[in-house]
């Protein structure tokens, strides 16, 4: 068959040209631009270890300076309840004096008054007595006609006041 003798003839000299172009693009590739490629992509990847490295620096960080900002917290917080504390006691001792002092002004002035009030109550009880005896005098030398002495309408009043 000529057809067949033909054919190798006739593409032995296009498949020998296939061969060199793809053993042309097989080392242009592989040998040229596939170490770029793989060093770009080399460099990506240290890039992003080294991203990553950082983040979990930066984290731990954070992390670190959280715990030490609690820390302080923890330590301003119970500082400021010691003082508040200590601010109600001595408030609370304070407030204490100054009701012990209000009391024992108030006790003063309520003895004083307690004085004042024997005394203007005796007061009023001698002029009570006088009145009573000048009115008893009064009232008998009206209905009986007889003068009582001072003397005697005072001394009856104080009996009577005595008694009742």
């Amino acid at each position: 068959m000529p057809q067949i003798a033909q054919i190798a003839a006739t593409y032995a000299s296009q498949i020998f040209w296939m061969l060199v172009v793809f053993a042309v693009i097989y080392f242009a590739i592989g040998k040229g631009m596939v170490p770029k490629i793989e060093a770009t992509v080399d460099q990506r990847d240290r890039r992003i270890a080294d991203d990553l490295a950082a983040a979990h620096a930066a984290r731990a960080a954070a992390d670190a300076t959280e715990e030490a900002y609690r820390a302080r917290m923890d330590a301003a917080r119970n500082g400021a309840r010691i003082e508040t504390e200590k601010a109600k006691a001595a408030a609370t001792a304070a407030a204490e004096q100054q009701v012990k002092a209000a009391d024992a002004a108030l006790a003063t002035k309520a003895e004083a008054a307690d004085a004042e009030l024997r005394a203007v109550t005796d007061r009023a009880l001698a002029g009570i007595e006088t009145v009573a005896a000048e009115a008893a005098q009064d009232i008998v030398a009206r209905l009986s006609g007889a003068h009582v002495a001072q003397d005697d309408a005072a001394r009856a009043v104080r009996s009577a006041l005595a008694a009742a």
